[in-house]
């Protein structure tokens, strides 16, 4: 398992900087956010080509819903989607992170038909189809991700991703584990992880405070040696707050991680 921290998260003038002080911390990746990165493909290539640190994933970043009810948000949606699933694959990163809908459901109850989330769950199976097929034909993963309860009704644990991965039955349309969500909505971490197993494509690392692991109460050894049974050998990278200097901090993170990996 290698370890990245989101970009923004990393100390540095320019990317180069950046990378530089990942690679001293101790990282091995970074994570771009996907607004506007079409437009830095170029620049990420020539400095991320001869670097030990390497694009790990790009989070998010496009526009629309997968699940508005209007036609053209959608549309807006699965554009962007593609855009960013190619930009993926020309950085050499794992592929695209990707929430459904935040909060509530936009599309109307037409029950007793069927509810809104019968409704989404059609709808975004069909979508994914087709992105499925063009991740696939690019080389970049559509890792859908489950949030908490308080940020989305849809998506929530570990299985319902990976049932949705399962109905839409495409190779790269897979899922990410995030740790500071699995924290609030997985009975038992460690189970759910051994139960989605090779779905696991991406892992976000933050302790139960949203802060650095180790600054809350999230059992990391126990998610990790889950994920080692499970085969996962991929990306883990921080989406997370730093308290304090991270000069000082981000080493220190990485030596904890590292350490409950070995434990």
């Amino acid at each position: 398992m290698k370890l990245a921290a989101q970009e923004g998260l990393i100390p540095g003038r320019d990317l180069k900087e950046k990378l530089d002080n990942a690679a001293k911390f101790g990282f091995q990746g970074i994570e771009f956010w996907g607004g506007g990165i079409e437009n830095r493909v170029e620049e990420i290539i020539k400095a991320t080509e001869n670097h030990e640190v390497k694009p790990s994933t790009i989070c998010a970043g496009f526009g629309g819903c997968l699940l508005d009810p209007n036609r053209s948000e959608r549309e807006r949606a699965m554009n962007d989607i593609k855009k960013l699933l190619k930009a993926a694959a020309d950085i050499g990163a794992v592929g695209l992170i990707v929430v459904p809908i935040f909060g509530g459901p936009r599309i109307p109850d037409l029950s007793p038909y069927k509810s809104a989330i019968e409704l989404e769950r059609e709808l975004l199976i069909l979508q994914l189809k087709e992105l499925g097929d063009y991740a696939a034909e690019v080389g970049a993963y559509i890792l859908l991700e489950p949030l908490n309860r308080y940020e989305t009704h849809f998506l929530r644990r570990l299985r319902d991703a990976v049932e949705i991965c399962k109905a839409v039955d495409k190779p790269y349309v897979r899922i990410m584990a995030d740790f500071f969500h699995m924290n609030i909505e997985e009975p038992v971490i460690a189970d759910s992880i051994r139960e989605a197993g090779e779905y696991i494509k991406h892992v976000h690392l933050a302790d139960s405070t949203r802060l650095l692991p180790g600054h809350g109460h999230t059992d990391f050894k126990s998610g990790f040696k889950a994920l080692k049974e499970v085969g996962f050998d991929g990306y883990m990278a921080l989406e997370c707050g730093v308290p304090g200097d991270p000069f000082e901090e981000l080493p220190k993170t990485v030596k904890y991680l590292r350490e409950c990996m070995e434990g």
